[in-house]
């Protein structure tokens, strides 16, 4: 009995998807529950498991691109797992010792071809009138000049003896041998070639994720007015802070406190304090939501993906840290969902971590706002009259300035600046 590979639904959204990756041979006997294969899609990248364990037959390769609901592969259920002898070997023959094949095959079974054209041109064989010893001095001469096989040749003298003549007969029929013409030297060119030349660059498809990205960042840019605010914010208390707790924070929540559930918690607040920015455009109308989901930029070898942290303004610190790092575990193992993805009112993306001094980030539609964290950077600023050294961070807001005004949008950041360098009003809501 056998059992089909079908692609599943992955939302409403996804109609077709690249089979990128085979994990096991064709052939090969799989486990119940094991990768067997990886299809990228527009949005995701979605592992697939084998449902029964047998022996798997492909039905489709590497770089097809398959329909939702179809049959990529058929798994032979009855199918036993056995150890398979290497390719290109035949176990039956390659069991039997040398000495077995070379007395018990007979010669006849070996090679049991008649003599052909090219037979008469080999070495001769013994026989009673035709062997060596038979023939005269001039015989044995011109047959070696010639290269006849005298075994192919009637011989016309006594006891059926070869003669000159009858050597010479038969090298009249014997085809003339071509001489190959002479060729020229190869001539070598001297500039580079087509194909040393397209060796400087390397052509490939655009992966369905990259597809997807690029085709909502073109239409964030000509359906929203983007427009970006800047400001700066001193760390120096949340490091301060993770300095102090940070052992303790390890050993009771198992995951380090870091920088982004600040973040997170100060987007929250700013959210409460400005709502405007938790909205999003449906056709003529303007929806506000009353929930805090968070998108969180992550970015992963295949492209962004932007994972939601639900319900934000009920999360602990933990709770925060736990979510990111068992998304970006998922996103690094390529088993994050459409699911994860799907919804957020708000995202925050840092560039930091790469290094990034000051960018401004483009809308995850059809959301109207986007944080942009940067790098930690000591810096000389007045601080009560005097020049001290900080952690400064710049941040930028960008937003949709159809349904957000410029002083919103400052307010806003400047919220998120005030949780940041007092992080006790995230504790006390102020």
């Amino acid at each position: 009995m056998s059992s089909e590979v079908i692609i599943p639904a992955l939302g409403e959204s996804i109609a077709t998807g690249i089979l990128s990756s085979w994990k096991v041979s064709d052939g090969s006997y799989v486990e119940i529950d094991q990768p067997i294969y990886e299809l990228e899609t527009d949005k995701i990248t979605q592992e697939g498991l084998a449902e029964v364990s047998g022996v798997i037959a492909f039905l489709a390769q590497e770089g097809d691109e398959v329909e939702i609901g179809a049959t990529i592969a058929k798994i032979e259920e009855t199918a036993e797992k056995t150890v398979h002898a290497p390719s290109g070997t035949n176990p039956t023959i390659d069991a039997k010792p040398v000495e077995e094949i070379s007395t018990s095959t007979p010669v006849e079974d070996i090679s049991p071809e008649k003599p052909t054209t090219e037979s008469i041109l080999s070495t001769p064989s013994p026989s009673s009138s035709k062997s060596p010893e038979k023939q005269s001095p001039a015989v044995r001469k011109l047959l070696e000049e010639t290269g006849i096989n005298p075994s192919a040749i009637s011989g016309s003298g006594k006891d059926g003896r070869i003669t000159k003549g009858d050597v010479m007969e038969v090298a009249k029929s014997k085809p003339a041998e071509v001489t190959p013409e002479p060729t020229s030297p190869p001539i070598f060119p001297t500039t580079p070639s087509h194909t040393e030349h397209n060796t400087r660059s390397t052509r490939r498809p655009l992966t369905p994720i990259r597809k997807r990205i690029a085709a909502r960042l073109v239409e964030a840019q000509q359906t929203a007015a983007i427009l970006s605010t800047f400001n700066e914010v001193d760390l120096s208390s949340v490091i301060s802070l993770r300095k102090i707790h940070q052992d303790s924070f390890i050993k009771r929540h198992g995951v380090k406190l870091g920088f982004m559930s600040f973040f997170v918690k100060a987007v929250v607040h700013a959210l409460k304090a400005v709502p405007s920015l938790n909205v999003r455009i449906e056709g003529d109308e303007i929806v506000e939501n009353h929930y805090y989901d968070i998108s969180v930029a992550v970015g992963t070898k295949k492209g962004l993906v932007v994972p939601v942290l639900r319900n934000c303004d009920d999360l602990s610190f933990a709770e925060i840290e736990q979510s990111i790092s068992a998304y970006a575990e998922k996103a690094r193992t390529g088993t994050i969902t459409l699911e994860d993805m799907q919804g957020g009112c708000f995202t925050i993306t840092n560039g930091g971590i790469y290094g990034s001094m000051l960018s401004t980030p483009i809308l995850n539609p059809p959301q109207s706002g986007i944080l942009g964290m940067h790098a930690i950077q000591e810096r000389a600023v007045v601080d009560k009259g005097e020049i001290v050294i900080r952690p400064m961070m710049y941040l930028a807001l960008s937003y949709d300035h159809r349904v957000v005004d410029g002083k919103e949008a400052v307010t806003f950041l400047l919220k998120i600046k005030e949780a940041i360098e007092e992080p006790a009003r995230l504790a006390i809501g102020i």
